[in-house]
């Protein structure tokens, strides 16, 4: 219950149907938070909730709308304006179509804008307000190492992972000394059902219902993410990134692009 005390008595996650986003739900009400999980399939959601509340017996409340609405934001505080929300995950916006830029609709791409970055800046302006006067609080954004540099058919997804990065950078140096904690939490592959979609989707998996080999599980991540809430303001959640970081930062940005375009054939089976 400490972490309860620290935080606040509900959590919020966005993209809580699966994944790394239901294991932070799980996570929250594994620490006596109650929880409000968002995505888009209400059925899945209800399933999501239902489980939590039998194993950790905390209330829930399951919000099933399309973060890439133009509302998403209002429709969010308006169906949490009776709660103290003491933590905010944004864990939506994944992509899983990997095209050329000039090969999708440029709609595509603008939806993406507005999912990964417009909502989650407008969750935390509303949010993290009362926090602040509370004097706690806690923010994980979601981010994933193709914001660290430019690579092909990505261009806008990651993109908006570099905003996510540096907002919640920028957002720590803020926020840190009023009580509330913000963490910016970059992934690498994780064993996700959307990673695993993609990759049979490639020919590089066998079956959706067998775990990526070498991929993080999300409760390792989540586990990781907690012990490192209160540092901030952006951890690594993948030992490749971390070496991967460290190699970068020892060539040009020129050098980068290159590097991490390689990195994308190999790992995604993508074209250039």
């Amino acid at each position: 219950m400490e972490f309860a005390r620290q935080y606040g008595s509900w959590a919020l996650v966005a993209g809580a149907s699966d994944g790394v986003g239901a294991a932070f739900a799980e996570g929250f009400a594994a620490r006596g938070l109650n929880v409000v999980l968002l995505a888009r399939r209400q059925a899945l959601l209800d399933e999501v909730a239902a489980g939590i509340r039998t194993r950790h017996g905390v209330e829930t409340r399951a919000l099933a709308l399309d973060l890439s609405a133009p509302d998403a934001a209002a429709r969010v505080t308006t169906a949490v304006a009776d709660l103290e929300v003491g933590c905010l995950v944004y864990c939506a916006g994944a992509e899983n179509d990997l095209r050329h830029f000039l090969d999708a609709p440029l709609e595509h791409a603008e939806s993406m804008l507005h999912r990964n970055c417009t909502v989650p800046m407008q969750l935390c302006h509303h949010l993290a307000r009362p926090m602040v006067e509370r004097g706690r609080g806690g923010i994980v954004l979601i981010g994933s190492g193709a914001g660290f540099v430019g690579a092909p058919n990505m261009v806008a997804y990651g993109a908006t992972k570099a905003f996510d990065m540096v907002f919640a950078e920028a957002l720590w140096t803020e926020l840190k000394p009023r009580g509330v904690d913000v963490l910016g939490l970059i992934l690498g592959e994780t064993d996700t059902p959307a990673l695993r979609r993609l990759k049979v989707e490639r020919g590089q998996h066998g079956s959706v219902d067998e775990p990526v080999r070498a991929a993080d599980s999300p409760e390792d991540v989540v586990e990781d993410a907690f012990a490192h809430l209160a540092k901030g303001p952006t951890r690594l959640a993948n030992r490749q990134l971390r070496w991967g970081s460290r190699l970068f930062s020892l060539v040009s940005r020129n050098v980068g692009v290159q590097m991490m375009t390689k990195a994308s054939e190999r790992s995604m089976g993508v074209d250039h």
